[in-house]
């Protein structure tokens, strides 16, 4: 569902020849530790910046430190009104403090991610829980 249709809009940005980077947030906030660990935050987040399209995939799957939270807001915030960000999640924005536990911080990516955003809710049934239905039905059969 959400990651298919994630990769499918990075798909074709790059066809139109954009520069697209498609991560999970882990990967992403472990990039990012690692080289603000290493003195090189500064050339990681202008690596993130020059992209046209930035996929997100699996926020809020493993809630976040503060830290890892405000280098992904740096991220985000970095590209407010000039590159797009796609952003997959299994959480209604009511629940996002469960895994971004700072309230200001939270509120203030929501505010970056949903302006001007198109936001697309693919409902609530996982297509990998109804194959695994489908499979034990027909093989009960």
């Amino acid at each position: 569902g959400k990651t298919h249709l994630a990769t499918g809009l990075c798909v074709a940005a790059c066809r139109q020849r954009r520069r697209v980077r498609f991560t999970t947030a882990t990967a992403m906030i472990n990039e990012l530790a690692e080289a603000a660990h290493a003195n090189q935050l500064s050339r990681a987040l202008g690596r993130w910046e020059r992209l046209d399209l930035i996929c997100i995939d699996e926020l809020g799957y493993v809630p976040l430190a503060e830290t890892a939270c405000e280098l992904m807001f740096q991220v985000i915030a970095d590209r407010a009104e000039k590159a797009a960000v796609i952003v997959t999640t299994n959480l209604p924005f009511s629940e996002w403090s469960q895994v971004i536990p700072n309230p200001r911080l939270c509120k203030a990516l929501i505010d970056r991610l949903t302006d001007r955003a198109h936001i697309i809710t693919t409902g609530t049934d996982s297509y990998r829980f109804r194959r695994t239905t489908a499979q034990r039905t027909a093989s009960k059969s």
